[in-house]
């Protein structure tokens, strides 16, 4: 069964048991409940929740931890003992207990060791009520001991021979694991004839020359402290017969004869365990490991037998090659004698092990907790079983109950406590302890006398929701001392239920086995016993079954095609429905082939692998249903080649199941046309109102061929159907018969009514009419209602046919009003039609906005206020306020007025501010204020002026450089075209630009403002020049206007007016550089300088001295200057055209290079431009830098004979 809880809800699984609920009986009672509120006022004895187990290993490394946590109320306190004596944790600074438990920590890590805390330790947990105590929990600290120390002789022996290598580990605590592995730690591989024993040791049925190796390694790994232990290493060597023989003939005399005979084959005999028969004792409960090993040449197999029995199917397990038999869970039936048999070619033999299964005590009936009520009578019971026997004695609150204090009320009788006319001083914790020789059981059951009223724990109006035709639960978890009757009602004034019809739990539970929909209502839970009396209310709802009204079918598709499944599933409204689709019980594969929708599952382009069941699950919080179909993949038909087209018409229209709005229709597939059909399209004609038109009524499966169809009253029907597949659409089926639906009063009113009026004195009703499909009978008109909002007046009314408008003379300016329009026939009205609000005809404000304000924020932007108009005076909708503004000349506001071209802003609603933005600056402005509804303007408010402040002007309209000269330029510009206020001066600022485009010191100039042309002297030659100007009003400065210019190279290359006279000398050298003759004269000079460079260096390195400076001061020549030691160059000649000296201050380019003379020169391509600086009279001070010499490889510079070009400098 299944019930859903929602908030304050509750959902109950089928079959659930009894709830977390408190059952007072008189031979036991469950716990208290641990309800917050419950126990605020409810006194408990202590209850043990958590304790270490018995036999507890610690770890030596880490801090001892021995648990102990109790309940009850009040909270109790706790106590240990230790070795059977008071444990005074106060007296030693290693431990403390934790806050408000019994718990407590040795910390060891710091100091102390582990040995010094071995013992047995008791706790007490202990309140007013009683006192609860642990079992004893022995405290051990783990151990994983060295293996001692011993010699371990080489293994020879022969090939098939038997061999077991001992282990014999050390003891640990716990036990170690054992395993085998060579010195790469890899695990020594295990078959039949090679296995390891339970006891470690590792076993040969026989030997092979393979198991030769130097380093069989006994492991032990000790898991409680994470260590492993290792043994030596032992050496096995096996010899085969041929390599015997060879030793012995090679020590034997030759008259002494000796030969090994190959290792005959043998039966089985057991290497473990020893002789025919043995014994093993279990106790209950463990794992019963029984072990064969046996050698034999071929190697044995083993089988396991059980004389007198079979071995436990579920139980039984075989490990190590089947050589051990375990069987888990082992009982007292599993004793008897149990037989392994060990074979091979050669014969059998047999080893009977008889089992004797013991066991430590176990319970029978462990004792429960007992709640009573003074006078009441009850028993704790405590019964356990073991082999043997175990023997149960008591304790009261910790102590031997033969000393404990006497109880009237109590009696003892072995392994039951009777209580008769308990008093709320029989209150106690009991303690049964059931113990024998192989361990024992402790109980803590307590004794709490109460006398409490009824308490309903389940809360209160819970919602049970239940499906019908299955159980129902409902809850009434209480609590009582003593134990209160539970009775149930239904409905306010219901009797109380019956047990014939209903089930009545002990737990306060109401079961209705099969639950209907008249189980639905309220339900009460009645709690009394002699203190008094609890109720409460819960509420179960019924709810519908899901169903699948049509399950997935069968289909058989060819390879390629596609294929649905369809799943209708009908369910409760109330609830959700969630349909899931599964393959072979899996999810569908992640593939887009599978395609989902609502309750149809298509798979497109169908292959082997989709063959299988397809499952429709329908679940819903209650319950869930399922359906499932399985799909057949076979192979194509081959046909010749398919002509693919689409479908044909459905043929053979139907209608059935008529009725007064709905209609069956059933139809016969044309041909697909070797395409699936993937729909069906459906459509009506209506013969009455629009014969000849046909609608879509709605589509289909492509797997169906029947439809429901719902219909509308008054409507002559006629259907057709068109199939659709991948090509297209097919051609309509011949049309069904007619079907006349019979009138019936409209179903819906007019949509988009509207009340607005178009004059100031009226109000038109528009709506949107019902067409002929909707009026569902003959004699469609409309009842038009309306009335003042505000008035008490009553509805007024009128019928109109065949329109959609209504219009209402003679009534007051926009005054709201309520509107319905409602539809109706011969049959009778539409329901009841919303009412929507309209106005009457609104007309032009008859106010303007006062108190106009204007703030000027900056220079292109003011802030407006302006007091709002009476809302009677707007005479409509409010719309907004409407700002006119416009830049006017003072004085002359109104004679121009026709003239001035006027901005407007709008601002909706109710807005009483606003920003007029782009104002332009140092200007004068007037606006007026008007408010706007859906008539339109109403009066301006009186005009109000203000100015704009100045501010920053635009950039000069113009910037140009004319007449350049070589140490001077011109500048030519016009003002701004936006001088936003007063000029007061311009900024000119310029700064020389180098050939690698870094700008030297920036030179700044101040301009009056009635300037329009400027020259700038003292410049440099040869130089490019970037300026900077701007003009500037009070407010600032404006936006910049730049340019670039250069100065001419030489006077004789100025080819005035044009700038571009530097471009032809530049180009007349470079054609020069390209001369074959020039290049001719270049290499021989190149070459003349590389022999006088040899023979200086080859006279130098003589010590003779080359007289070149006397015969440079002998034959003086004016235009050739000395070569210079710093760089290796030589000096300055003088272009043959120009036969000119050289300009004072001019300098050749430090770094060999020519330098363009167009309009992109600039002296920084001929030096450090970096460091040049200009004088206050902006003349240019070159200076030059080493640099060039620390970098020879930036720039042109280059340590190769130089290039024609680079000659060129010695004739610029």
């Amino acid at each position: 069964m299944q019930l859903k809880r929602m908030p304050k809800k509750k959902r109950l699984p089928a079959g659930r048991v009894a709830l977390i609920l408190f059952l007072c009986q008189m031979i036991s009672a469950l716990e208290v409940p641990l309800d917050p509120k419950l126990l605020e006022d409810l006194v408990q004895p202590p209850t043990i929740t958590q304790q270490s187990p018995k036999d507890y290993i610690i770890d030596p490394r880490e801090n001892i931890v021995i648990q102990c946590e109790a309940k009850g109320k009040p909270p109790p306190s706790f106590s240990w003992t230790r070795n059977g004596t008071h444990f005074d944790i106060d007296k030693d600074p290693l431990v403390t207990m934790k806050p408000g438990s019994g718990t407590l920590t040795i910390n060891i890590m710091s100091e102390g060791k582990a040995e010094t805390y071995e013992g047995v330790y008791q706790c007490t947990a202990r309140n007013e009520r009683g006192a609860a105590i642990s079992n004893n929990i022995v405290v051990r600290p783990s151990r994983s001991p060295l293996w001692t120390k011993e010699k371990l002789e080489p293994i020879t022996l022969r090939n098939g021979q038997s061999l077991v290598l001992p282990c014999r580990p050390p003891l640990g605590l716990p036990p170690p694991i054992i395993f085998w592995m060579d010195n790469s730690f890899q695990r020594l591989p295990q078959s039949e004839r090679v296995s390891q024993g339970l006891n470690g040791d590792l076993y040969f049925s026989n030997v092979l020359p393979e198991d030769t190796r130097e380093d069989y390694i006994c492991y032990a790994r000790f898991n409680h402290t994470q260590t492993i232990q290792q043994k030596q290493p032992i050496s096995v060597k096996v010899i085969s017969v041929d390599e015997l023989n060879d030793t012995i003939a090679a020590n034997l005399s030759d008259t002494e004869f000796y030969s090994a005979k190959p290792n005959r084959e043998r039966p089985p005999t057991f290497l473990t365990p020893e002789g025919n028969t043995s014994n093993k004792e279990e106790l209950r409960g463990n794992v019963l490991s029984l072990e064969c090993i046996a050698e034999g040449l071929p190697t044995p197999v083993i089988y396991w037998i059980k004389e007198d029995g079979t071995l436990p199917t579920n139980r039984t397990f075989y490990r190590n090659f089947k050589k051990t038999l375990q069987i888990i869970q082992v009982s007292e039936a599993d004793s008897g004698n149990y037989q392994c048999i060990a074979k091979n070619a050669l014969g059998a033999i047999h080893h009977t092990i008889s089992v004797t299964v013991k066991a430590a005590p176990y319970w029978i009936l462990a004792p429960q907790n007992l709640v009573l009520s003074p006078g009441e009578d009850g028993t704790l019971i405590c019964r356990a079983n073991g082999n043997p026997k175990p023997r149960i004695s008591w304790l009261s609150n910790g102590v031997p109950i033969e000393i404990a204090p006497d109880d009237p009320s109590r009696k003892i009788d072995g392994d039951t406590i009777i209580f008769s006319n308990v008093q709320e001083r029989s209150s106690a914790v009991y303690q049964c302890n059931a113990s024998n020789e192989y361990g024992y059981l402790l109980a803590n059951a307590f004794v709490n006398v109460l006398a409490e009223p009824p308490r309903i724990l389940t809360s209160a109006n819970t919602l049970y929701q239940v499906i019908a035709n299955r159980p129902a639960l409902l809850d009434c978890a209480f609590f009582g001392s003593p134990l209160p009757t539970v009775e149930w009602f239904k409905g306010a004034k219901g009797s109380a239920l019956r047990d014939d019809i209903y089930v009545l739990h002990e737990n306060g539970t109401l079961e209705i086995p099969v639950a209907q929909k008249d189980s639905t209502g309220t339900y009460t839970c009645v709690a009394r016993n002699k203190l008094g009396m609890a109720k409460n209310e819960v509420h179960l709802e019924i709810k519908d079954p899901t169903r699948i009204i049509k399950q997935p079918e069968y289909a058989v598709v060819q390879r390629g095609s596609t294929v649905s499944f369809e799943c209708k599933v009908k369910h409760d409204h109330t609830l959700t429905l969630t349909i899931t689709w599964l393959k072979d019980n899996g999810e569908l594969p992640s593939d887009g082939r599978f395609t989902v929708d609502k309750d149809h599952l298509e798979v497109a382009d169908v292959r082997d692998s989709d063959g299988g069941a397809y499952t429709c699950v329908a679940n819903t919080t209650l319950d869930m249903v399922s359906a499932s179909a399985v799909l057949s993949v076979v192979a194509p038909t081959p046909t010749p080649a398919p002509i693919y087209d689409v479908p044909n018409p459905p043929f053979d229209l139907e209608l059935t199941d008529q009725l007064d709005k709905s209609v069956q229709l059933s139809w016969t597939p044309g041909d697909d046309n070797n395409s699936p059909i993937t729909e069906f399209i459906i459509e009506y004609e209506d013969a009455m109102h629009e014969a000849g038109l046909w609608h879509h009524q709605t589509e289909v499966s492509g797997m169906q061929t029947t439809a429901q169809l719902k219909l509308s009253p008054y409507v002559n029907y006629s259907f057709r159907v068109m199939a659709v597949n991948s090509l297209g659409r097919s051609l309509p089926s011949e049309p069904s018969e007619q079907y006349l639906t019979k009138a019936a009063e409209p179903d819906t009113n007019p949509t988009a009514v509207e009340g607005l009026g178009s004059e100031p004195d009226n109000l038109v009703i528009t709506w949107k009419p019902l067409n002929g499909f909707e009026s569902n009978g003959p004699g469609l008109q409309y009842k038009v209602s309306w009335r003042q909002k505000d008035g008490d007046d009553e509805w007024a009314s009128v019928v109109v046919a065949n329109v959609s408008k209504y219009i209402v003379s003679g009534t007051p300016t926009f005054v709201p009003y309520l509107i319905k329009v409602q539809a109706l026939n011969d049959v009778g009205f539409a329901p009841e039609p919303a009412v929507v609000m309209g106005h009457s005809g609104e007309d032009l404000p008859m106010v303007a906005p006062g108190n106009v304000r204007v703030n000027v924020v900056n220079s292109t932007l003011a802030e407006v206020h302006w007091d709002p108009v009476p809302l009677k005076s707007i005479r409509g909708h409010l719309q907004g306020y409407r700002i006119y503004y416009w830049k006017a000349q003072e004085g002359s506001l109104k004679r121009n007025r026709r003239h001035i071209e006027k901005k407007i802003l709008t601002f909706q609603d109710s807005k009483t501010h606003g920003m007029l933005p782009g104002l332009e600056p140092f200007s004068h402005y007037a606006l007026n204020v008007r408010v706007v509804n859906g008539k339109g303007e109403g009066p301006a408010s009186p005009d109000r002026v203000f100015n704009t402040p100045e501010g920053v002007p635009s950039a000069p309209s113009s910037l140009k450089i004319v007449n350049p000269t070589l140490d001077s330029l011109t500048l030519e510009w016009d003002p701004p075209s936006r001088p936003n206020g007063i000029l007061t001066e311009y900024t000119l600022k310029y700064q020389p630009i180098n050939s690698t485009h870094e700008l030297g010191p920036l030179v700044d100039l101040k301009i009056p403002a009635n300037k329009t042309r400027w020259t700038l002297k003292n410049l440099n030659f040869s130089t490019r020049y970037k300026f900077y100007f701007y003009a500037q009003t009070a407010a600032g400065s404006g936006s910049q206007i730049t340019e670039e210019a250069v100065t001419t190279v030489d006077e004789a290359g100025i080819l005035p007016p044009d700038v571009g006279a530097g471009k032809a000398m530049a180009s007349r050298q470079v054609d020069i550089a390209t001369q074959g003759w020039f290049i001719g004269l270049m290499c021989a000079v190149a070459l003349l300088i590389l022999i006088l460079l040899i023979v200086c260096f080859i006279r130098r390195n003589k010590g003779g001295k080359y007289p070149v400076k006397e015969k440079e001061d002998a034959h003086a020549d004016p235009e050739i200057q000395p070569m210079k030691e710093d760089d290796g160059t030589f000096g300055e000649y003088s272009d043959a055209e120009d036969h000119k000296p050289l300009k004072k201050g001019s300098r050749t380019p430090s770094d060999r290079t020519v330098k363009k003379e167009d309009s992109d020169d600039s002296l920084v391509d001929y030096g450090e431009g970096v460091n040049g600086q200009f004088n206050e009279d902006g003349s240019f001070i070159g200076q030059y830098s080493g640099k060039k010499e620390k970098e020879p490889a930036e720039g042109n510079e280059s340590s190769e004979a130089p290039s024609p070009v680079n000659a060129m400098n010695s004739f610029v």
